[in-house]
């Protein structure tokens, strides 16, 4: 069913936001790394929200906390913080 949000749906969603950040981190556009550090400590901070939500069994604020992350990061990726072009994992142009 696509309108619950599953311990499936949540691990997914896990791996695609941990897998863009990790491609961040390896592509920071020279003299942003100040902007990039602000964008990666959030996207750290909504990661660790979302897993102690998942812990809670709260699925609800843990797939929240997951689009927050991951909002951080197309939004790194449109200010041109970051040099990636992976259209999977990013909304990119």
């Amino acid at each position: 069913m696509q309108d619950k949000i599953t311990p499936e749906k949540l691990e997914k969603y896990f791996k695609l936001t941990s897998c863009a950040l990790a491609q961040v981190k390896e592509n920071i556009i020279e003299g942003k790394e100040e902007g990039a550090k602000e964008i990666i400590d959030m996207v750290s901070n909504y990661l660790s929200d979302a897993k102690h939500f998942e812990g809670k069994e709260d699925l609800v604020n843990a797939f929240a906390a997951l689009n927050y992350a991951h909002g951080w990061l197309d939004s790194g990726v449109r200010l041109k913080i970051f040099d990636v072009n992976d259209d999977k994992l990013f909304t990119v142009c």
